[in-house]
């Protein structure tokens, strides 16, 4: 069982990194020519709208209250810690 949860683990976090890397290629690609400060603007204007349709619009079927909260607490705390992860990358 325990070879099973450690398998688990990595290939969770195994798909955080390849997700968290697609991501920032594909924001830096599509927002880096405006300059940094458009690059900030962005960055925060897509924090705050995935931010919001967490809290808006995701449904957990099947789990109670206090897990969706949870759930919806930590997927916003995922977001805003990797977009404000993302750097302009000057080069």
């Amino acid at each position: 069982m325990a070879d099973d949860i450690k398998e688990l683990q990595s290939i969770n976090t195994a798909w955080q990194i390849a997700i968290q890397e697609i991501l920032r290629m594909v924001i830096r690609d599509m927002y880096h020519g405006g300059g940094e400060a458009s690059f900030r603007t962005h960055i925060k204007r897509i924090e705050e709208a995935a931010v919001d349709s967490i809290y808006t619009d995701l449904r957990l079927r099947g789990t109670d209250e206090w897990t969706e909260v949870l759930v919806k607490e930590r997927a916003s705390n995922f977001v805003t810690t990797l977009l404000t992860s993302f750097t302009y990358d000057r080069a």
